[in-house]
């Protein structure tokens, strides 16, 4: 891994790299990581979904997509387990929830999704514990939804935000 990413997670940093330009954000706080075990509790296979599909998921990890860009998801869910590695995982993931921490808005919005959706993956959800307000996004749509939201995934997978 990167000595400049080991570097910032020694500083309590989550530093990713997107197209080239390295993006920061501060550890997550205890209403993130909340939410981010609450919604991978409900991580499951949908009814009508691939049987196929495992719906495994993994909070925080290093991806590095196809053009070299480093992101970590707060949760990422992928029909087969990636293989396990000491380095990032290069598997783009089926379906990514991001979380917002305050301050990091235009990070998660305005860079993430965008990225996300242009590197293959299906679906990205995007989540805002301060407002209670959940994207999400598919293709080139975008629906707002309200709490308690359940999404179904392209993949055959579900959660509830």
């Amino acid at each position: 891994m990167d000595s400049q990413l080991l570097r910032a997670e020694e500083l309590g940093i989550k530093l990713e790299i997107v197209n080239g330009l390295p993006v920061w954000e501060a550890s997550p706080v205890m209403r993130h990581q909340i939410a981010v075990d609450r919604i991978r509790e409900s991580i499951k296979k949908t009814e009508t979904g691939d049987t196929n599909c495992d719906c495994f998921h993994v909070a925080d990890i290093y991806i590095q997509f196809p053009d070299g860009s480093l992101k970590r998801p707060d949760i990422s869910v992928y029909c087969a387990a990636p293989t396990e590695t000491d380095e990032a995982v290069e598997d783009v993931p089926d379906a990514v929830i991001e979380i917002i921490s305050k301050g990091y808005e235009k990070k998660d919005l305005e860079i993430g999704v965008p990225f996300y959706l242009a590197s293959g993956v299906k679906d990205v959800v995007v989540f805002n514990p301060y407002t209670d307000e959940v994207l999400h996004f598919r293709g080139g749509e975008k629906r707002e939804l309200t709490l308690p939201a359940e999404i179904e995934f392209e993949c055959g997978c579900r959660c509830t935000v």
